[in-house]
């Protein structure tokens, strides 16, 4: 296997359309579903924001990983954090060490960019599996997860 991971940015909005429709074979059986297709200028306005770190896993030329972050600010220090918001690697690929190269690969542009925490919500054993022999460590405390919809304006 030929695997090689890069970074995302203007010029990959295809392939953010591609992991939208293909969700379901990124994710746990039963929970994903195709999402909708960023429009061309919704795609490139993601890619082009300097706070959103996406990453993709190639095998060869097949899409077969991506891990999503977002950097985020700290009003007290000039540090950021990194919330890792989702990574997926399609049924056929688990197991072959790409979620760990996409892992590695976010950690790597973290030390360039003098970034030393990363955080992420766990939602499901295997996850919380794989996020510790990844090295993360859950809070003592764990916060409860809320979240609010709020209706369009008008």
């Amino acid at each position: 296997m030929a695997l090689s991971v890069r970074r995302l940015g203007p010029g990959d909005e295809a392939m953010l359309a591609q992991l939208a429709a293909a969700d379901a074979d990124f994710d746990l059986a039963g929970r994903g579903t195709a999402q909708d297709i960023p429009t061309p200028d919704e795609a490139q306005r993601y890619l082009a924001n300097p706070a959103v770190l996406c990453w993709a896993a190639f095998e060869d030329t097949t899409l077969v990983g991506s891990l999503d972050c977002f950097l985020l600010p700290m009003a007290t220090s000039e540090a950021a954090q990194v919330l890792l918001y989702d990574i997926g690697v399609h049924t056929r690929w688990r197991r072959r060490g790409v979620g760990r190269a996409l892992i590695a690969a976010m950690e790597h542009w973290m030390q360039a960019h003098n970034v030393r925490e990363v955080w992420v919500l766990a939602d499901n054993p295997e996850a919380v599996q794989f996020y510790r022999a990844c090295g993360f460590v859950p809070e003592a405390e764990q916060p409860v997860y809320l979240t609010r919809s709020l209706a369009p304006p008008g």
